[in-house]
Protein backbone atom coordinates (compact mmCIF):
# COMPACT_ATOMS: atom_id res chain seq x y z
CA UNK A 1 0.00 0.00 0.00
CA UNK A 2 1.71 3.42 -1.51
CA UNK A 3 1.18 6.19 0.81
CA UNK A 4 1.60 10.43 0.67
CA UNK A 5 3.56 12.15 3.28
CA UNK A 6 4.79 15.40 4.51
CA UNK A 7 7.22 16.12 6.89
CA UNK A 8 8.25 19.33 7.88
CA UNK A 9 12.23 19.50 9.35
CA UNK A 10 12.06 23.12 9.85
CA UNK A 11 9.72 26.16 9.06
CA UNK A 12 6.08 24.85 11.00
CA UNK A 13 5.88 26.30 14.14
CA UNK A 14 9.07 28.88 13.81
CA UNK A 15 9.80 31.87 11.65
CA UNK A 16 12.53 30.86 9.61
CA UNK A 17 14.53 27.30 9.07
CA UNK A 18 12.17 26.25 6.16
CA UNK A 19 12.90 22.85 5.31
CA UNK A 20 10.20 20.53 3.94
CA UNK A 21 10.27 16.35 3.02
CA UNK A 22 7.72 14.99 0.79
CA UNK A 23 7.41 11.47 0.33
CA UNK A 24 5.75 8.91 -2.15
CA UNK A 25 5.52 4.98 -1.80
CA UNK A 26 5.37 1.88 0.36
CA UNK A 27 5.21 2.61 4.01
CA UNK A 28 8.99 3.02 5.39
CA UNK A 29 9.92 2.69 1.69
CA UNK A 30 8.93 5.83 0.41
CA UNK A 31 10.86 8.00 -2.22
CA UNK A 32 11.72 11.25 -0.83
CA UNK A 33 12.18 15.25 -2.25
CA UNK A 34 13.96 18.21 0.07
CA UNK A 35 12.22 21.25 -0.48
CA UNK A 36 14.53 23.94 0.54
CA UNK A 37 17.37 23.97 3.73
CA UNK A 38 17.13 27.16 5.56
CA UNK A 39 18.64 29.06 8.12
CA UNK A 40 17.50 30.96 11.05
CA UNK A 41 19.01 33.58 12.54
CA UNK A 42 21.16 33.26 16.11
CA UNK A 43 20.36 35.62 19.60
CA UNK A 44 22.88 36.55 22.38
CA UNK A 45 19.70 35.17 24.72
CA UNK A 46 19.31 32.15 23.37
CA UNK A 47 22.54 31.25 21.33
CA UNK A 48 25.58 33.64 22.11
CA UNK A 49 28.02 32.96 19.89
CA UNK A 50 26.36 31.12 17.30
CA UNK A 51 26.57 31.96 13.73
CA UNK A 52 23.84 30.14 12.18
CA UNK A 53 20.95 28.11 13.42
CA UNK A 54 20.22 25.05 10.90
CA UNK A 55 17.85 22.27 10.41
CA UNK A 56 18.55 18.85 12.01
CA UNK A 57 18.42 16.43 9.21
CA UNK A 58 19.28 13.31 11.15
CA UNK A 59 15.88 11.65 10.59
CA UNK A 60 17.42 11.84 6.37
CA UNK A 61 20.46 10.45 7.85
CA UNK A 62 19.65 6.59 6.77
CA UNK A 63 17.24 7.39 4.06
CA UNK A 64 19.43 9.00 1.54
CA UNK A 65 19.02 5.88 -0.87
CA UNK A 66 15.42 7.05 -0.66
CA UNK A 67 16.24 10.69 -1.34
CA UNK A 68 15.58 11.49 -5.06
CA UNK A 69 16.72 15.18 -4.95
CA UNK A 70 16.40 18.89 -3.08
CA UNK A 71 14.06 21.78 -4.35
CA UNK A 72 14.68 25.17 -3.63
CA UNK A 73 12.16 27.66 -4.30
CA UNK A 74 14.08 30.90 -3.84
CA UNK A 75 17.01 32.97 -2.50
CA UNK A 76 16.55 34.09 0.86
CA UNK A 77 18.51 32.81 3.30
CA UNK A 78 15.65 31.08 5.36
CA UNK A 79 15.37 29.03 2.60
CA UNK A 80 19.01 28.14 0.97
CA UNK A 81 21.05 29.34 3.58
CA UNK A 82 21.79 26.04 5.45
CA UNK A 83 22.45 24.12 1.58
CA UNK A 84 26.29 24.71 1.67
CA UNK A 85 26.59 23.38 5.68
CA UNK A 86 24.37 20.36 4.92
CA UNK A 87 24.77 19.24 1.05
CA UNK A 88 27.95 17.34 1.91
CA UNK A 89 25.81 14.73 4.66
CA UNK A 90 23.04 14.67 1.41
CA UNK A 91 25.12 14.92 -2.05
CA UNK A 92 22.14 15.38 -4.11
CA UNK A 93 20.79 16.97 -7.13
CA UNK A 94 19.71 20.86 -6.40
CA UNK A 95 17.38 22.09 -8.48
CA UNK A 96 15.87 25.81 -8.23
CA UNK A 97 15.32 28.24 -11.16
CA UNK A 98 18.28 31.00 -12.30
CA UNK A 99 18.76 33.47 -10.23
CA UNK A 100 18.64 31.12 -6.81
CA UNK A 101 20.91 28.94 -8.71
CA UNK A 102 23.39 31.37 -8.86
CA UNK A 103 23.10 32.56 -5.43
CA UNK A 104 23.07 28.75 -4.74
CA UNK A 105 26.29 28.52 -6.96
CA UNK A 106 28.16 31.61 -5.42
CA UNK A 107 27.46 29.72 -2.12
CA UNK A 108 29.01 26.36 -3.24
CA UNK A 109 31.86 27.96 -4.80
CA UNK A 110 32.64 29.40 -1.06
CA UNK A 111 31.94 26.29 0.59
CA UNK A 112 34.06 24.12 -2.13
CA UNK A 113 31.71 22.43 -3.10
CA UNK A 114 30.65 20.77 -7.03
CA UNK A 115 29.02 23.62 -9.00
CA UNK A 116 27.12 20.97 -11.23
CA UNK A 117 25.48 19.85 -8.37
CA UNK A 118 23.25 22.50 -9.00
CA UNK A 119 21.08 22.52 -11.90
CA UNK A 120 18.98 25.77 -13.29
CA UNK A 121 15.53 24.96 -14.13
CA UNK A 122 13.07 27.34 -16.25
CA UNK A 123 9.74 27.45 -14.84
CA UNK A 124 6.29 25.98 -15.44
CA UNK A 125 5.93 23.39 -17.98
CA UNK A 126 9.45 22.73 -17.76
CA UNK A 127 8.89 19.67 -15.53
CA UNK A 128 11.63 17.67 -13.45
CA UNK A 129 11.01 14.27 -13.00
CA UNK A 130 12.54 12.07 -10.05
CA UNK A 131 11.71 9.19 -8.56
CA UNK A 132 7.41 8.81 -8.74
CA UNK A 133 7.65 12.82 -8.80
CA UNK A 134 7.46 15.89 -11.12
CA UNK A 135 7.85 18.84 -10.28
CA UNK A 136 7.69 22.42 -11.77
CA UNK A 137 8.19 25.64 -10.65
CA UNK A 138 5.61 28.28 -10.89
CA UNK A 139 6.68 32.03 -10.46
CA UNK A 140 5.38 33.57 -7.73
CA UNK A 141 5.71 37.30 -6.56
CA UNK A 142 7.62 38.04 -3.23
CA UNK A 143 10.20 40.07 -2.32
CA UNK A 144 13.08 38.77 -4.02
CA UNK A 145 13.18 37.57 -7.62
CA UNK A 146 12.39 34.45 -9.40
CA UNK A 147 10.84 32.61 -6.05
CA UNK A 148 8.18 29.79 -7.13
CA UNK A 149 6.16 27.78 -5.74
CA UNK A 150 6.22 23.63 -6.42
CA UNK A 151 3.70 21.95 -8.41
CA UNK A 152 4.37 18.13 -7.37
CA UNK A 153 3.11 15.61 -9.25
CA UNK A 154 2.63 11.99 -7.38
CA UNK A 155 0.76 9.09 -8.43
CA UNK A 156 -1.72 10.00 -5.04
CA UNK A 157 -2.22 13.27 -6.20
CA UNK A 158 -0.92 17.12 -7.03
CA UNK A 159 0.51 19.17 -4.51
CA UNK A 160 0.78 22.51 -4.21
CA UNK A 161 3.49 24.00 -1.76
CA UNK A 162 3.22 28.00 -2.62
CA UNK A 163 6.72 28.71 -0.54
CA UNK A 164 6.80 32.32 0.42
CA UNK A 165 4.68 34.33 -1.61
CA UNK A 166 2.33 37.80 -1.97
CA UNK A 167 -0.29 39.10 -4.72
CA UNK A 168 1.81 41.54 -6.42
CA UNK A 169 0.44 42.48 -10.06
CA UNK A 170 3.32 45.22 -9.92
CA UNK A 171 6.53 43.92 -8.02
CA UNK A 172 8.92 46.24 -9.73
CA UNK A 173 11.72 43.48 -10.09
CA UNK A 174 10.09 39.96 -10.79
CA UNK A 175 7.13 38.05 -12.17
CA UNK A 176 3.91 40.04 -11.62
CA UNK A 177 0.82 37.78 -9.94
CA UNK A 178 -1.18 36.19 -12.65
CA UNK A 179 -4.73 34.30 -11.32
CA UNK A 180 -4.69 32.52 -14.57
CA UNK A 181 -1.36 30.93 -14.26
CA UNK A 182 -3.23 29.29 -10.78
CA UNK A 183 -6.80 28.78 -12.35
CA UNK A 184 -5.12 26.56 -15.43
CA UNK A 185 -3.18 24.48 -12.45
CA UNK A 186 -6.07 23.40 -10.99
CA UNK A 187 -7.91 23.25 -14.03
CA UNK A 188 -5.23 20.45 -15.58
CA UNK A 189 -5.57 18.50 -12.37
CA UNK A 190 -6.96 19.58 -9.13
CA UNK A 191 -4.76 19.92 -6.07
CA UNK A 192 -5.25 17.17 -3.66
CA UNK A 193 -3.17 19.52 -1.07
CA UNK A 194 -1.64 22.69 -0.61
CA UNK A 195 0.83 23.81 1.87
CA UNK A 196 0.92 27.56 2.36
CA UNK A 197 2.82 30.24 3.57
CA UNK A 198 1.14 31.73 7.11
CA UNK A 199 3.58 34.68 8.01
CA UNK A 200 0.93 37.36 7.59
CA UNK A 201 -2.39 35.50 8.64
CA UNK A 202 -2.97 37.88 11.52
CA UNK A 203 -2.81 41.11 9.18
CA UNK A 204 -6.36 41.61 8.05
CA UNK A 205 -5.87 44.15 5.09
CA UNK A 206 -5.51 43.49 1.89
CA UNK A 207 -1.29 43.55 0.64
CA UNK A 208 -0.06 46.26 -1.00
CA UNK A 209 2.46 46.42 -4.15
CA UNK A 210 5.68 47.18 -4.19
CA UNK A 211 5.20 49.63 -6.72
CA UNK A 212 3.15 52.24 -4.49
CA UNK A 213 6.59 52.39 -2.94
CA UNK A 214 7.84 54.96 -5.32
CA UNK A 215 5.87 57.92 -4.42
CA UNK A 216 6.52 58.30 -1.09
CA UNK A 217 9.90 57.04 -1.24
CA UNK A 218 10.96 59.85 -4.28
CA UNK A 219 8.92 62.75 -2.10
CA UNK A 220 11.10 61.62 0.87
CA UNK A 221 14.34 62.00 -0.87
CA UNK A 222 13.59 65.01 -2.34
CA UNK A 223 13.13 66.76 1.01
CA UNK A 224 16.14 65.81 2.49
CA UNK A 225 18.51 68.26 2.61
CA UNK A 226 21.68 66.09 3.89
CA UNK A 227 23.32 63.08 3.04
CA UNK A 228 20.36 59.89 2.77
CA UNK A 229 21.32 56.32 3.77
CA UNK A 230 18.80 54.10 3.22
CA UNK A 231 19.01 50.31 4.76
CA UNK A 232 16.65 47.79 3.53
CA UNK A 233 16.81 43.62 3.34
CA UNK A 234 19.87 42.85 0.66
CA UNK A 235 18.02 40.15 -0.73
CA UNK A 236 15.02 42.69 -1.82
CA UNK A 237 16.53 43.49 -5.30
CA UNK A 238 13.08 45.63 -6.27
CA UNK A 239 13.02 47.75 -3.14
CA UNK A 240 16.94 48.67 -4.11
CA UNK A 241 15.92 49.43 -7.24
CA UNK A 242 12.78 51.83 -6.06
CA UNK A 243 15.36 53.84 -3.82
CA UNK A 244 17.69 53.66 -6.59
CA UNK A 245 15.16 55.42 -8.62
CA UNK A 246 14.07 57.47 -5.89
CA UNK A 247 17.68 58.58 -5.44
CA UNK A 248 18.04 59.44 -9.23
CA UNK A 249 15.02 61.30 -9.84
CA UNK A 250 16.16 63.82 -6.50
CA UNK A 251 19.09 64.08 -8.29
CA UNK A 252 21.37 61.90 -6.01
CA UNK A 253 24.23 59.69 -6.71
CA UNK A 254 23.95 56.26 -5.37
CA UNK A 255 26.61 54.26 -3.28
CA UNK A 256 26.00 50.77 -2.19
CA UNK A 257 27.79 49.88 0.60
CA UNK A 258 27.57 46.21 2.39
CA UNK A 259 28.52 42.53 0.71
CA UNK A 260 25.55 40.82 0.66
CA UNK A 261 23.52 43.70 -1.13
CA UNK A 262 26.21 43.72 -3.66
CA UNK A 263 26.17 40.28 -4.10
CA UNK A 264 22.72 39.91 -4.89
CA UNK A 265 22.41 43.38 -7.00
CA UNK A 266 25.21 41.31 -9.38
CA UNK A 267 23.51 37.91 -9.16
CA UNK A 268 20.15 39.43 -10.35
CA UNK A 269 21.55 41.22 -13.58
CA UNK A 270 23.66 37.87 -14.03
CA UNK A 271 20.21 35.55 -14.11
CA UNK A 272 18.72 39.08 -16.64
CA UNK A 273 15.64 39.41 -13.85
CA UNK A 274 17.44 43.10 -12.78
CA UNK A 275 18.20 45.36 -15.71
CA UNK A 276 18.16 49.90 -15.54
CA UNK A 277 19.35 49.83 -12.39
CA UNK A 278 20.66 53.42 -11.84
CA UNK A 279 24.69 54.12 -12.05
CA UNK A 280 26.37 53.88 -8.77
CA UNK A 281 29.75 54.74 -7.72
CA UNK A 282 32.24 53.72 -5.16
CA UNK A 283 33.27 55.04 -1.89
CA UNK A 284 36.25 57.05 -2.86
CA UNK A 285 34.39 58.70 -5.38
CA UNK A 286 30.79 59.38 -2.99
CA UNK A 287 33.75 61.02 -1.09
CA UNK A 288 33.65 63.24 -3.47
CA UNK A 289 29.68 64.32 -4.19
CA UNK A 290 28.42 66.76 -2.05
CA UNK A 291 26.27 65.24 0.61
CA UNK A 292 22.79 67.26 -0.61
CA UNK A 293 23.55 64.94 -3.77
CA UNK A 294 24.44 61.76 -2.33
CA UNK A 295 22.50 58.76 -1.44
CA UNK A 296 23.89 55.49 0.12
CA UNK A 297 22.34 52.03 -0.04
CA UNK A 298 23.08 50.27 2.86
CA UNK A 299 23.14 46.65 4.62
CA UNK A 300 22.00 46.12 8.29
CA UNK A 301 18.25 46.38 8.09
CA UNK A 302 18.07 44.14 11.24
CA UNK A 303 20.80 46.03 13.30
CA UNK A 304 23.43 43.45 12.17
CA UNK A 305 26.73 44.75 14.42
CA UNK A 306 29.10 44.00 11.43
CA UNK A 307 26.68 45.23 8.78
CA UNK A 308 27.19 48.67 6.98
CA UNK A 309 24.66 50.37 9.45
CA UNK A 310 25.82 49.25 12.21
CA UNK A 311 29.40 50.73 11.10
CA UNK A 312 28.26 53.89 10.54
CA UNK A 313 26.64 54.43 14.07
CA UNK A 314 30.10 53.74 15.47
CA UNK A 315 31.40 56.31 13.21
CA UNK A 316 33.31 56.22 9.71
CA UNK A 317 33.07 53.63 7.48
CA UNK A 318 35.07 53.26 4.61
CA UNK A 319 35.90 56.95 4.79
CA UNK A 320 32.17 57.81 4.80
CA UNK A 321 30.77 58.94 7.98
CA UNK A 322 26.76 60.49 9.32
CA UNK A 323 26.77 64.59 10.22
CA UNK A 324 24.12 66.38 11.73
CA UNK A 325 21.24 67.33 9.02
CA UNK A 326 21.40 63.79 7.38
CA UNK A 327 18.54 61.33 7.44
CA UNK A 328 18.56 57.83 7.85
CA UNK A 329 15.47 55.70 6.77
CA UNK A 330 14.73 51.74 7.39
CA UNK A 331 12.68 50.79 4.14
CA UNK A 332 11.99 47.90 6.30
CA UNK A 333 10.33 45.83 8.98
CA UNK A 334 11.85 45.05 12.46
CA UNK A 335 11.86 41.07 12.67
CA UNK A 336 10.54 40.35 15.98
CA UNK A 337 13.29 39.47 18.54
CA UNK A 338 16.16 42.65 16.36
CA UNK A 339 14.52 45.22 18.32
CA UNK A 340 17.14 45.88 20.54
CA UNK A 341 19.98 45.64 17.91
CA UNK A 342 17.72 48.40 15.52
CA UNK A 343 17.59 50.41 18.50
CA UNK A 344 20.69 50.73 19.21
CA UNK A 345 21.71 51.80 15.88
CA UNK A 346 18.50 54.24 15.82
CA UNK A 347 19.96 55.73 18.75
CA UNK A 348 23.60 56.43 17.97
CA UNK A 349 22.49 57.82 15.16
CA UNK A 350 19.93 59.99 17.38
CA UNK A 351 22.82 61.34 19.03
CA UNK A 352 25.13 62.84 16.02
CA UNK A 353 21.80 64.60 14.80
CA UNK A 354 20.94 62.38 12.07
CA UNK A 355 17.25 62.18 11.23
CA UNK A 356 15.57 58.34 11.63
CA UNK A 357 12.84 57.48 9.51
CA UNK A 358 11.36 53.87 10.37
CA UNK A 359 8.76 52.43 7.46
CA UNK A 360 5.91 54.54 9.08
CA UNK A 361 3.28 52.10 8.97
CA UNK A 362 3.84 50.94 6.08
CA UNK A 363 4.20 54.42 3.80
CA UNK A 364 7.98 53.05 3.37
CA UNK A 365 7.73 49.12 3.08
CA UNK A 366 5.72 46.71 2.02
CA UNK A 367 5.63 43.06 3.20
CA UNK A 368 6.66 39.98 1.30
CA UNK A 369 4.13 37.97 2.46
CA UNK A 370 0.30 37.18 1.76
CA UNK A 371 -2.22 38.61 4.23
CA UNK A 372 -5.03 37.36 5.29
CA UNK A 373 -7.37 38.03 2.82
CA UNK A 374 -4.68 37.33 -0.01
CA UNK A 375 -4.49 33.72 1.57
CA UNK A 376 -8.09 33.56 1.29
CA UNK A 377 -7.76 34.42 -2.39
CA UNK A 378 -5.56 31.75 -2.91
CA UNK A 379 -7.77 29.27 -0.99
CA UNK A 380 -10.29 30.21 -3.39
CA UNK A 381 -8.29 29.91 -6.77
CA UNK A 382 -6.84 26.86 -5.89
CA UNK A 383 -9.54 24.69 -4.16
CA UNK A 384 -7.42 22.20 -2.52
CA UNK A 385 -9.08 19.14 -0.92
CA UNK A 386 -6.90 19.97 2.09
CA UNK A 387 -4.74 22.54 3.89
CA UNK A 388 -1.93 22.25 5.76
CA UNK A 389 -0.10 25.38 7.22
CA UNK A 390 3.19 26.14 7.35
CA UNK A 391 6.01 29.17 7.65
CA UNK A 392 4.65 30.72 10.46
CA UNK A 393 5.24 30.30 14.48
CA UNK A 394 2.03 27.73 16.29
CA UNK A 395 -0.58 30.41 16.70
CA UNK A 396 0.16 31.23 12.44
CA UNK A 397 -0.66 27.84 11.84
CA UNK A 398 -3.86 27.32 14.11
CA UNK A 399 -5.11 30.60 12.66
CA UNK A 400 -4.45 29.25 9.26
CA UNK A 401 -5.92 26.27 9.20
CA UNK A 402 -8.89 27.58 11.23
CA UNK A 403 -10.12 29.78 8.14
CA UNK A 404 -9.66 26.98 6.11
CA UNK A 405 -11.91 24.66 8.28
CA UNK A 406 -14.61 27.30 8.23
CA UNK A 407 -14.25 27.89 4.47
CA UNK A 408 -15.08 24.02 3.96
CA UNK A 409 -11.38 22.98 3.25
CA UNK A 410 -10.18 20.11 5.68
CA UNK A 411 -6.76 21.08 7.64
CA UNK A 412 -4.53 19.96 9.84
CA UNK A 413 -1.27 21.89 11.76
CA UNK A 414 1.90 19.52 11.52
CA UNK A 415 4.54 21.42 13.45
CA UNK A 416 8.00 20.65 12.82
CA UNK A 417 8.46 16.66 13.58
CA UNK A 418 4.93 15.88 12.80
CA UNK A 419 4.45 13.49 9.70
CA UNK A 420 1.37 13.72 7.80
CA UNK A 421 -0.21 11.16 5.49
CA UNK A 422 -1.56 12.87 2.54
CA UNK A 423 -3.24 9.87 0.75
CA UNK A 424 -7.09 9.88 2.03
CA UNK A 425 -9.45 12.36 2.04
CA UNK A 426 -8.06 14.67 5.49
CA UNK A 427 -4.59 14.92 6.76
CA UNK A 428 -3.53 12.03 9.53
CA UNK A 429 -0.97 12.47 11.72
CA UNK A 430 0.98 9.23 10.60
CA UNK A 431 4.36 9.29 13.37
CA UNK A 432 6.01 12.22 15.02
CA UNK A 433 9.56 12.13 14.09
CA UNK A 434 12.55 13.90 16.72
CA UNK A 435 13.33 17.22 14.97
CA UNK A 436 15.48 19.52 16.29
CA UNK A 437 18.45 22.58 15.56
CA UNK A 438 21.78 22.27 14.64
CA UNK A 439 24.18 25.41 15.59
CA UNK A 440 26.98 26.16 13.02
CA UNK A 441 29.62 27.86 15.51
CA UNK A 442 32.41 28.77 13.75
CA UNK A 443 33.04 26.02 11.72
CA UNK A 444 32.08 23.31 13.50
CA UNK A 445 27.95 22.16 13.67
CA UNK A 446 27.00 21.27 17.53
CA UNK A 447 23.30 19.70 18.19
CA UNK A 448 21.53 21.75 20.10
CA UNK A 449 21.38 19.36 22.81
CA UNK A 450 25.12 18.73 22.68
CA UNK A 451 25.71 21.41 25.89
CA UNK A 452 28.12 23.52 24.31
CA UNK A 453 25.69 26.82 24.03
CA UNK A 454 24.42 26.01 27.42
CA UNK A 455 27.78 26.08 29.19
CA UNK A 456 28.11 28.79 27.38
CA UNK A 457 25.03 30.92 28.47
CA UNK A 458 26.06 29.21 32.35
CA UNK A 459 29.81 30.68 31.84
CA UNK A 460 28.00 33.96 30.80
CA UNK A 461 25.71 34.10 33.33
CA UNK A 462 27.25 33.21 36.27
CA UNK A 463 31.32 33.87 35.68
CA UNK A 464 34.13 31.24 35.33
CA UNK A 465 36.84 29.91 38.11
CA UNK A 466 40.01 28.10 37.32
CA UNK A 467 41.15 26.42 40.15
CA UNK A 468 45.15 24.83 39.72
CA UNK A 469 46.72 22.75 42.71
CA UNK A 470 49.93 20.76 42.72
CA UNK A 471 50.24 16.63 44.62
CA UNK A 472 53.40 15.64 44.72
CA UNK A 473 54.28 11.85 45.01
CA UNK A 474 52.90 11.25 48.15
CA UNK A 475 49.69 12.79 47.42
CA UNK A 476 50.29 16.34 49.51
CA UNK A 477 49.66 19.44 48.19
CA UNK A 478 53.10 21.63 46.91
CA UNK A 479 51.75 25.04 47.98
CA UNK A 480 48.42 26.22 48.25
CA UNK A 481 45.57 26.35 45.39
CA UNK A 482 45.75 29.19 43.21
CA UNK A 483 42.92 30.91 41.47
CA UNK A 484 41.62 32.75 38.10
CA UNK A 485 38.77 34.40 37.68
CA UNK A 486 36.75 35.49 34.57
CA UNK A 487 33.67 37.05 34.17
CA UNK A 488 33.11 38.03 38.20
CA UNK A 489 33.32 40.66 40.23
CA UNK A 490 37.27 40.92 41.90
CA UNK A 491 36.22 42.06 45.40
CA UNK A 492 34.37 40.36 47.56
CA UNK A 493 32.99 41.43 51.28
CA UNK A 494 35.03 43.36 53.37
CA UNK A 495 37.04 44.72 50.04
CA UNK A 496 39.23 41.84 49.60
CA UNK A 497 40.22 40.49 46.56
CA UNK A 498 37.74 37.66 45.78
CA UNK A 499 40.81 35.57 44.23
CA UNK A 500 42.95 35.53 47.79
CA UNK A 501 39.58 34.93 49.51
CA UNK A 502 39.01 31.42 47.93
CA UNK A 503 42.79 30.89 47.71
CA UNK A 504 42.69 30.83 51.73
CA UNK A 505 39.46 28.93 52.22
CA UNK A 506 41.04 26.37 49.73
CA UNK A 507 44.28 25.86 51.53
CA UNK A 508 42.52 25.35 54.86
CA UNK A 509 40.16 22.98 53.21
CA UNK A 510 42.54 20.95 51.79
CA UNK A 511 44.86 21.05 54.42
CA UNK A 512 42.49 18.91 56.21
CA UNK A 513 41.73 16.81 54.11
CA UNK A 514 42.56 12.93 54.49
CA UNK A 515 45.20 10.75 52.37
CA UNK A 516 41.72 8.90 50.93
CA UNK A 517 40.35 12.08 49.51
CA UNK A 518 43.73 13.33 48.03
CA UNK A 519 44.11 10.54 46.20
CA UNK A 520 40.89 10.69 44.24
CA UNK A 521 40.88 13.39 41.59
CA UNK A 522 37.01 13.03 41.59
CA UNK A 523 36.47 13.37 45.11
CA UNK A 524 38.96 16.46 45.19
CA UNK A 525 37.51 18.25 42.22
CA UNK A 526 34.29 17.93 44.07
CA UNK A 527 35.37 19.08 47.42
CA UNK A 528 36.93 22.11 45.43
CA UNK A 529 34.22 22.94 43.21
CA UNK A 530 31.86 22.90 46.39
CA UNK A 531 34.21 25.27 48.42
CA UNK A 532 34.17 27.41 45.21
CA UNK A 533 31.00 27.89 44.71
CA UNK A 534 30.25 28.15 48.55
CA UNK A 535 32.13 31.37 49.36
CA UNK A 536 31.32 33.57 45.72
CA UNK A 537 28.04 32.94 46.81
CA UNK A 538 28.45 34.59 50.29
CA UNK A 539 31.28 37.19 48.82
CA UNK A 540 29.42 38.10 45.86
CA UNK A 541 26.00 36.42 45.34
CA UNK A 542 27.12 34.08 42.53
CA UNK A 543 27.33 30.75 42.04
CA UNK A 544 30.10 29.89 39.41
CA UNK A 545 31.19 27.78 36.56
CA UNK A 546 34.71 25.91 38.26
CA UNK A 547 36.94 24.50 35.75
CA UNK A 548 39.80 22.23 38.37
CA UNK A 549 43.49 21.36 37.60
CA UNK A 550 44.96 18.98 39.36
CA UNK A 551 48.57 17.97 38.35
CA UNK A 552 50.46 14.84 40.18
CA UNK A 553 54.14 14.76 40.79
CA UNK A 554 55.28 10.90 39.41
CA UNK A 555 58.40 9.43 41.31
CA UNK A 556 61.09 7.84 38.91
Amino acid sequence: MNRLIYLPLGGAGEIGMNSYVYGYGPKGKERLILVDLGVAFPDMDTSPGVDLILPDITWLHDKLDRLEAIFITHAHEDHIGALPHLWPQLQKKVYARRFTATIGGLKFEEAGLPLDQIVAVEARPHTVEVGPFKVQFVPVSHSIPESSALVIDTPAGRIFHSADFKIDHAPVVGEAWDDARFSEIVAERPVKAMTCDSTNVFSTHVGRSESTLAEPLTQLIRSCSGMVVATTFGSNVARLKTLAEAARAADRTICVLGRSMKRMLLAAEQAAVLSGFPRTVTPDEALEVPRRNLMLLVTGSQGERRAASAQLSRGKYLGLEMKEGDTFLFSSKTIPGNERDVGRVWNAFSEMGVQVIDDQGGKYHVSGHANRPDLEHVHRLILPDMLIPMHGEHRHLSEHARIATESGIAAAVAPNGTMLDLTGDVPEVAEYVETGRVYLDGTAQVGALDGVVRDRIRMALNGHVLVTLILDETDAPMGEPWVELMGLAGIGRGERPLAETLEGDLAQVVDRLGRKVLADDAKLEEEIRRVVRQVSVEEIGKKPEVTVVISRLVAE
